[in-house]
């Protein structure tokens, strides 16, 4: 057993943290990714050993293999598994990885205020994406299109 796939814990009450979910579920065509939303009332705490008060603090992911991850790496290994992983390739860098290491946290522990912040432009920015994506679709047949202009 690898690393995928991969189960990531999140917490779908931040829109912040939603919509990032949702870019990854949408992108997630191989299946590489599962997702469990920490926040849901029907949460199962048998899945993990953390408490969900950490989990609903940082994200977290299940390897296939058990293996349990936070933080950035969690970013990292996702954002591989959907063919985007040059986004995140800076934050595993040698000399990057520990100033990524060191912000994931700060910016998760304000996550609510940055959403309300950066809800507007994110949410024209995912619709858009969304708009450019449903036109590359006819009577449910999609063409594979590359995407990274939409990115």
């Amino acid at each position: 057993m690898g690393i995928y796939p991969l189960t990531i814990l999140y917490d779908e009450s931040c829109p912040l943290c939603k919509l990032e979910i949702d870019n990854l579920r949408a992108r997630n065509q191989a299946g590489q990714l599962r997702f469990i939303d920490v926040s849901a009332p029907d949460y199962d705490a048998s899945l993990c050993p953390v408490a969900k008060a950490d989990l609903m603090r940082i994200i977290h992911a299940i390897r296939a293999d058990g293996q349990l991850l936070h933080g950035m790496e969690v970013f990292r290994l996702a954002y591989d598994a959907v063919g985007l992983g040059w986004i995140t390739a800076a934050s595993g860098w040698p000399l990057l990885k520990p100033v990524f290491d060191w912000l994931y946290p700060h910016i998760a522990n304000n996550r609510n205020r940055l959403s309300w912040v950066l809800s507007g432009p994110l949410f024209r920015l995912a619709a858009r994406r969304a708009l450019r994506r449903s036109q590359a679709c006819k009577d449910d047949a999609c063409e594979r299109k590359d995407y990274k202009d939409a990115s």
